[in-house]
């Protein structure tokens, strides 16, 4: 049975950069520092040539959460929906990198489809050549949907969302953000509400 942990102290609070219109400005960017995580080939980022659509599986529930509940596995790099019949929705995501790990509680304080992206002051810190903002769309890089974490009323700048980087789906690449297929993700946008709990365990 998983543990569920309070929403770390301190935490350092930074939006996921994800997805984008090349590989190379995001790898330039830092966001696949420190794994050996190969960029892809031309024919690899040909959709639907070298990545799956989906993920999604359905599994005994290994949380034992209440059903609607999301459960965020980083150590092995799975996102648990739990169902009201013992089993579970599973997804493969990937996590924040190095550094950028975090745990806890929270909950689903807001829903977009084909989000715009504004990043956070300390990442534009990080990287001043970032775009100050993105509206939203295919080369968006919270993909085709994001689902925003709260805690209480404040936001806590994560989120779960789409990616149009399909190759790092299952790595720690990220700078805290769970990242899913686009499809994947809107299947679980579908299914979960405003206000559903996301337990998150590193």
């Amino acid at each position: 049975m998983f543990r569920t942990f309070a929403l770390l102290a301190g935490a350092t609070l930074a939006l996921s950069a994800t997805g984008a219109q090349a590989r190379d400005f995001w790898n330039s960017a830092g966001l696949i520092e420190g794994r050996s995580v190969a960029a892809p080939s031309a024919q690899d980022l040909t959709i639907g040539r070298e990545y799956p659509r989906t993920t999604r599986v359905v599994v005994e529930d290994p949380t034992e959460a209440r059903p609607g509940t999301i459960t965020i596995d980083t150590r092995n790099r799975y996102l648990y929906l739990s169902l009201s019949d013992g089993r579970a929705l599973r997804y493969d995501v990937g996590v924040g990198r190095e550094g950028f790990e975090w745990a806890g509680v929270a909950r689903i304080g807001r829903k977009a489809e084909w989000p715009s992206w504004t990043p956070p002051a300390a990442m534009l810190k990080r990287r001043p050549d970032l775009p100050r903002h993105m509206e939203g769309g295919p080369d968006n890089p919270l993909g085709a949907r994001a689902m925003y974490l709260y805690s209480g009323k404040r936001d806590t700048l994560f989120r779960i969302h789409g990616s149009n980087e399909p190759w790092t789906i299952g790595e720690a690449v990220s700078s805290g953000c769970i990242r899913m297929l686009n499809d994947d993700v809107t299947d679980l946008y579908n299914r979960v509400k405003i206000g559903s709990t996301v337990v998150v365990l590193n």
